[in-house]
């Protein structure tokens, strides 16, 4: 146990070594499949969207598709993501923008992706890195920031405010792939109730460990 914040190398070389395979949950095959499951898996878990999506998929192909979308039925497709009519709106919101200003498709960097409706810059990152191989920052979800804090590697509640933090510590090439890494920590060892210090192999470089 410490009192000093893990230290960021030897944090990414055991979360390397324990999670190999860690990549994004969610199940899509084109980036507006997967801009479209980010947005809906707010608040909920991404096994309950990737559960409504096939449906959801099969209906709506294309942006032009949600920008002309029949809000009630895309509610009912969506309903069991949970706050559907916000998310209603923001899938028919997010169509019109793709169609308006970007031809249909969804862009390929952070400043343009954050102009679509529903999208900061969370969505923005997983998109970037999942569908196009691209870094601009570190996608900050409950997980992250969580694990973040208990590592001492921020101490703010701010997503962007985490994310600047993480991006001054994390190597530039890691920036896509430690959120996975990171996520699957939190969902395996670093629960938000109740972590299992105990079988965390950083406990010992941990200012958290046996604390929470």
């Amino acid at each position: 146990m410490t009192d000093k914040p893990a230290d960021i190398n030897e944090t990414i070389k055991r979360l390397k070594k324990a999670y190999p395979k860690s990549r994004i949950a969610l199940n899509f095959k084109t980036p507006l499949e997967l801009l479209t499951a980010v947005i809906l898996s707010a608040q909920t878990t991404d096994v309950a969207i990737n559960s409504l999506t096939p449906s959801l998929f099969a209906k709506y192909k294309n942006a032009s598709d949600y920008a002309t979308a029949e809000v009630t039925e895309l509610e009912t497709l969506i309903k069991r993501s949970g706050f559907y009519h916000a998310k209603a709106r923001s899938l028919m919101g997010m169509g019109k923008t793709l169609v308006e200003k970007f031809n249909g498709q969804v862009p390929s960097t952070m400043a343009e992706l954050i102009e679509i409706l529903g999208v900061g810059r969370k969505t923005a990152n997983i998109v970037l890195w999942n569908a196009f191989g691209k870094i601009e920052g570190v996608a900050v979800d409950t997980h992250v920031a969580r694990l973040s804090k208990r590592l001492g590697f921020t101490r703010d509640e701010d997503p962007v405010k985490i994310e600047k933090d993480l991006m001054k510590i994390v190597p530039h090439e890691d920036w896509g792939r430690v959120s996975h890494w990171l996520q699957d920590h939190g969902r395996a060892i670093c629960t938000a109730r109740k972590p299992n210090c105990a079988g965390c192999f950083l406990n010992d470089i941990c200012p958290s460990a046996f604390k929470v």
